[in-house]
């Protein structure tokens, strides 16, 4: 079995990939663009990626490919109704960046919310040096306790960020994108309501054909004028135009990114214009890079596979002939592994405990 790895770089240089040798060969790219991809992944059976996008003009050649592997969460980048045509599966990687992303995502809040690029400054221009009084509180900020976090899609990231919002006291209500997820313990609310009532705005939802210019003009018009707007799910669900408009006009009182609609930023990004870091701040999609989430990379709470091991095991499993695992670590079927395959899944992961492989 060959397996190419398209953009290893991204998911960092302290990751030990030494391991998928034991599988068969293994190639290794630091990056690659769609045409590079095409000719990398041709004698390919299975690919591994992080955001190369896959489609027909980026494996059109990969007559043997049978697996594509994702190394993160999101899957926007696939096409998955051609490597349905093909009879390629997929696999992702859910829950690793759970506490990560949500805790970015209360670091750009309180950035924002309780002004500290203003009194960041203000101690640093030595302003406060000598100043005639102990305090210095020019810019005003609120509690969160009492307020309403509305949160556009509430999936595991959008869940947890809900907790804990809670726990400082918000009245917390959410917007289903699809429609038809609705979740015990929080108030599910149609979108201008949600817009409309909320004093924080936060996305945690896929991109698809439901988010892809969601939040735009009309829908930032709709907020308060002192509500903050978070983006921690994918850049294109913004139209960016709109934002900087909305943050120019000051229709919102401020917006926090860690996504944008086209990475790394480009020079024609029309937020660039906007230095004040009191109305926006603007991180490299780094969320979900904590060192835990590096360190452990664990997919979810009933499943300690760390994510690379995950992964060996998926394409172990799948070059047997026999896909058991979902994204999140469960049975496909309810099926038991064959003794042979247990043992040796086991000795991929190391953990003969886990219900999954015991």
């Amino acid at each position: 079995m060959k397996i190419v790895f398209l953009d290893a770089k991204t998911i960092g240089d302290d990751i030990d990939l030494s391991a998928f040798e034991k599988l068969g060969e293994v190639v290794t790219y630091n990056f690659s663009t769609t045409e590079e991809a095409l000719e990398r992944t041709v004698d390919a059976d299975v690919i591994v990626l992080n955001k190369v996008e896959i489609n027909e003009h980026s494996i059109g050649k990969a007559k043997k490919l049978k697996l594509v592997c994702v190394t993160a969460t999101g899957t926007n980048n696939l096409d998955k109704e051609y490597l349905k045509s093909r009879g390629i599966e997929w696999r992702n990687v859910a829950g690793y960046s759970t506490e990560s992303v949500a805790q970015h995502t209360f670091a750009m809040l309180f950035y924002l919310w309780e002004k500290l690029a203003y009194y960041d400054q203000y101690v640093k221009s030595e302003k406060y040096v000598g100043d005639v009084m102990f305090t210095h509180f020019e810019k005003r900020f609120h509690e969160l306790s009492g307020k309403t976090w509305g949160i556009i899609g509430l999936g595991n990231i959008g869940r947890r960020v809900a907790d804990i919002a809670k726990a400082f006291g918000c009245r917390v209500i959410y917007y289903s994108t699809s429609g038809k997820n609705s979740q015990q313990g929080y108030e599910r609310v149609e979108f201008d309501a949600l817009l409309e009532q909320s004093d924080i705005v936060s996305v945690h939802a896929p991109l698809d054909k439901n988010t892809r210019g969601l939040m735009n003009r009309e829908a930032f018009r709709e907020m308060k004028s002192s509500a903050v707007f978070l983006n921690l799910g994918r850049g294109p669900i913004v139209v960016e135009q709109d934002l900087a408009d909305a943050l120019e006009a000051g229709e919102i009182a401020g917006a926090g990114l860690d996504v944008l609609s086209a990475e790394p930023m480009r020079k024609d990004n029309p937020l660039r214009k906007i230095k004040d870091s009191e109305k926006l701040i603007i991180t490299p999609h780094i969320g979900w890079a904590s060192t835990h989430a590096f360190d452990g990379n664990y997919l979810s709470a009933d499943c300690g596979f760390p994510k690379s091991d995950y992964i060996i095991i998926i394409c172990l499993l799948y070059n047997r002939k026999k896909l058991f695992y979902s994204s999140q670590g469960r049975p496909l079927r309810n099926e038991k592994l064959p003794y042979a395959d247990r043992k040796r899944a086991v000795s991929f992961c190391g953990k003969p405990e886990c219900c999954k492989c015991a």
